[in-house]
């Protein structure tokens, strides 16, 4: 007697620096997994761009690489299903050539352009249309960007993309977006769920230049070519999906009410669900598509693991053939640093702003800052600093959420859960019992959850709930809580007081460029 198969979808996410190809059953069982990597460009300050082919070629790569795996086991593959970062701007021409590089979320070049749009009445609505408030990562700008500094390229752009929707015409020969991309794109009517032609023709493009605006449950078929480069049948579906900052909270099942998800990863962030979009009379928030009838609102934070990273690399140099010698993984040894200093860090504060922000002050003229150093701070003050600072921004997105919904329940997912120092600072930053699900992976399985969906497999993302369970809980320190209440009033203090000599600064870098050395 033959054995059962049972059916998987890969679910591929598609991140600032890699992508990860997992294969999931309908129970969240995780069967084969392959990962690639790709650079993030930083020619300029100001700028982030990358190669979309690149990031296409790779995503092939893992797919490719996971079917291979899947051989050797009983499972039967019923699809692909994509989840892809937010707010890239792909510009191209008639044919689908490519006109420049991919200008990513983390690119601030047009923040000059966001500061004008913040005088103008008519645009500070835009955010109440959307769920975008005014910031240099939303395509919105960079498209303006590029009108005014670029003409020749704007003249030509007879297609606006973003990397999901370049990847799935690659992959299936269709030109569609999902409306979880089109409402992250500050060009998106979130209550008519079409383009908003009012805002179109402020940036002076038409709708016929950006794709069709299906359901994140939409599927095409797979090309012939790609079929067989990746060792799949002609025909296999390919589900559109939606972007990473939604999936998370199916995919560690945080879609309950009063259950948020909180991610550090290369950025950061926190969300929730809602049954329509809610947008924040503050405009401290955002509010993106998830399906049919669910929407996510949250904040996202620009600086996240990446100033651990930059802490690593540029500060303690924990890396190379030295690190390799000691057999020492460098973020473990850094969490080992920081367990001996007390919460807090002495009171020394890092202001976490090296790229600009995001929620909730929607602010590209900030940079980054150690306040309060004394002679008897040391490297292993300023890594726990770090971790606190991460925590001390995402707090503040927190708080602007609570006004939203009672919180019963925080689960987390991201780079960060490896460590258990941070995960506890974070518990008692927040003030709040911290879940951490057996499943971290987030948006890959909520991508493989639509395709299920899509297939009538299961019926909505609720049917996850019971799927992905607690691993670890974290409780807040009380004694740790009430130095970080005091010190966060400090933080938030801070940022009143140094935005505008901050800005001065980043005026000045402006006009004085300088070069990683």
């Amino acid at each position: 007697m033959s054995e059962v198969r049972e059916a998987v979808w890969i679910g591929v996410d598609v991140g600032t620096t890699g992508v990860r190809a997992m294969a999931y059953t309908a129970q969240g069982k995780s069967v084969a997994v392959r990962d690639a990597f790709y650079p993030l460009e930083t020619p300029q300050y100001d700028r982030a761009e990358q190669n979309p082919q690149q990031i296409y070629d790779a995503a092939e790569e893992v797919i490719a690489g996971v079917v291979k795996e899947l051989q050797y086991k009983l499972v039967t593959i019923s699809g692909i299903a994509l989840s892809s970062v937010m707010h890239s701007f792909i510009p191209q021409d008639e044919q689908f050539d490519l006109l420049g590089n991919m200008i990513t979320w983390a690119d601030s070049r047009s923040s000059n352009i966001v500061h004008r749009m913040e005088q103008d009445e008519a645009c500070k609505q835009f955010y109440f249309r959307t769920g975008c408030p005014l910031h240099a990562s939303y395509p919105l700008a960079k498209i303006i960007w590029v009108k005014e500094h670029q003409p020749e390229i704007f003249d030509r752009m007879a297609h606006i993309g973003s990397i999901k929707d370049y990847m799935f015409r690659l992959m299936t020969g269709e030109w569609v977006t999902d409306k979880s991309v089109a409402s992250s794109s500050g060009l998106f009517n979130a209550f008519t769920e079409t383009w908003d032609s009012e805002i179109l023709d402020y940036v002076g493009i038409q709708e016929e230049q950006l794709p069709k605006v299906v359901s994140t449950t939409y599927s095409g078929k797979l090309l012939a070519n790609v079929a067989e480069r990746l060792g799949l049948p002609v025909n296999t579906p390919v589900v559109i999906g939606a972007t990473d900052g939604v999936l998370v909270n199916v995919g560690i099942g945080a879609v309950s009410k009063g259950q948020l998800s909180a991610t550090i990863g290369t950025s950061g962030a926190i969300r929730m669900l809602t049954e329509k979009p809610q947008m924040d009379p503050k405009g401290r928030t955002w509010c993106y598509n998830l399906t049919d009838t669910m929407w996510v609102a949250g904040g996202a934070i620009n600086n996240g693991g990446m100033i651990l990273r930059w802490m690593r690399d540029r500060i303690l140099h924990y890396h190379g053939s030295q690190m390799e010698q000691l057999s020492v993984d460098p973020y473990d040894l850094m969490t080992m640093k920081a367990r001996h200093v007390p919460a807090g860090s002495g009171g020394l504060l890092l202001m976490p702003y090296f790229t600009g922000e995001r929620a909730p002050y929607w602010n590209s003229d900030l940079r980054g800052a150690f306040v309060g150093l004394s002679l008897n701070h040391s490297r292993s003050y300023m890594i726990r600093a770090t971790m606190e600072g991460i925590c001390y921004s995402l707090r503040f997105v927190l708080d602007a959420l609570r006004e939203f919904e009672d919180v019963k329940d925080i689960r987390i997912s991201g780079s960060f859960t490896k460590s258990e120092l941070w995960v506890q600072i974070m518990s008692d930053i927040f003030g709040e019992h911290i879940t951490l699900p057996n499943n971290s992976e987030g948006a890959s399985f909520g991508a493989a959850v639509l395709g299920f969906i899509s297939d009538g497999t299961l019926s909505d993302i609720k049917d996850t709930a019971e799927l992905v369970q607690p691993e670890c809980i974290y409780h807040p320190k009380e004694q740790n809580q009430a130095v970080y209440d005091e010190l966060f009033s400090i933080y938030e203090s801070l940022y009143i007081h140094m935005k505008d000599d901050l800005a001065r600064l980043v005026q000045f870098q402006k006009e004085h460029p300088f070069s990683r050395l």
